[in-house]
């Protein structure tokens, strides 16, 4: 009870991204026909899902005053719209399988979207004393982009699915990748001041950083569902406009690979900080395999056969890099156990 105790306790923000990685990895596996290893992991994404939940619920029951300071904690508090998007991301796997389900996760996650979007600004940023809190700017803030447009995803999604409601789902879906696109500006204005006016050290450049690539590649997807839509007056008003951004949105994330591992081989060979586990690393698997499912979707919907090419190849490093996160973790669970065994 005790380690169950510490685990509710020091539960981070961001700990749903292992479900947004394990269920985005799914994702892909479904996309390239793989049905066993992505039925494994989806499983995986659910039980991962259904603890945490509990374990978020018991902590603002019993620990609130650690769960509101890291909700103040500007470094932090970004990380709780993780809950979203593993919500959506869960959701978009499950859209064949179980819609009632994947229905249910979209009203949850659009209510959780909404409510964080006011306060995590608010009380992380808006309200706090302390200035200026652009230096707190980090790679966590793309998260609430990730949110905004998984819920635009998951909406695009269900469209073709249900018999009513289309035009509601098309609002929404507009609505939020529109606000997705919107918060990414920002988003990447106020981190890049961040990097360029304050100093910068090797520890700053942690993994969630790598969302800002997942963020682009998120956007690509839930903009080539929203054209695949059934016409309606909000689709056919932005079709065309949000066609023409997917392609730019996919090259931005392109170009960003290169510079994100570059910041790796300068933050762990050249500076030598241990490679060590931690539950930031799957800030880093997810948006690999998301960008690997962006160019397979993206490359399928345009008949861009390099696009896909290029998403059905990555697929296997975002894979590679999901079995090498989730042995760490394992791996120092173990040894944590024998650790408090041996005390």
């Amino acid at each position: 009870m005790d380690r169950v105790g510490s685990f509710v306790a020091g539960l981070p923000p961001g700990a749903f991204a292992f479900v947004m990685a394990t269920g985005i990895v799914s994702v892909g596996l479904d996309q390239q026909g793989l049905a066993i290893p992505s039925t494994v992991l989806i499983v995986v994404a659910v039980v991962a899902w259904v603890v945490l939940v509990l374990a978020l619920g018991a902590r603002l029951l019993r620990h609130r005053g650690r769960a509101l300071d890291d909700l103040h904690d500007p470094r932090l508090a970004f990380g709780y719209f993780t809950v979203v998007a593993g919500s959506g991301v869960l959701a978009v796997r499950l859209l064949e399988i179980a819609p009632t389900v994947s229905a249910a996760l979209l009203a949850a996650a659009v209510l959780v979207w909404l409510v964080l979007g006011y306060a995590v600004p608010w009380a992380a940023v808006l309200s706090r004393a302390e200035r200026p809190v652009l230096t707190e700017a980090n790679g966590t803030w793309f998260i609430w982009v990730v949110a905004s447009q998984s819920v635009a995803t998951t909406a695009a999604g269900l469209e073709p699915i249900v018999e009513s409601g289309q035009e509601a789902l098309a609002i929404l879906s507009v609505m939020a990748w529109s606000v997705g696109v919107v918060l990414y500006a920002a988003c990447a204005v106020f981190v890049a001041l961040r990097l360029v006016l304050y100093p910068l050290t090797p520890q700053d450049l942690n993994p969630p950083y790598w969302v800002s690539m997942g963020a682009v590649a998120i956007t690509v997807v839930a903009g080539a569902k929203i054209v695949e839509m059934t016409a309606t007056p909000m689709v056919d008003a932005t079709s065309g406009l949000i066609a023409g951004l997917v392609v730019l949105c996919w090259a931005w994330a392109t170009w960003l690979i290169p510079v994100l591992f570059a910041v790796g081989v300068w933050r762990h060979l050249v500076h030598r900080i241990p490679l060590t586990y931690e539950s930031t690393w799957w800030s880093i698997v997810f948006p690999l395999g998301m960008y690997a499912v962006a160019g397979m979707y993206l490359g399928r919907a345009d008949a861009l056969p390099i696009v896909e090419s290029i998403g059905a190849a990555w697929l296997w490093v975002a894979v590679v890099a999901w079995l090498f996160a989730a042995g760490s973790m394992v791996l120092g669970w173990s040894r944590a156990g024998r650790g408090r065994a041996t005390a």
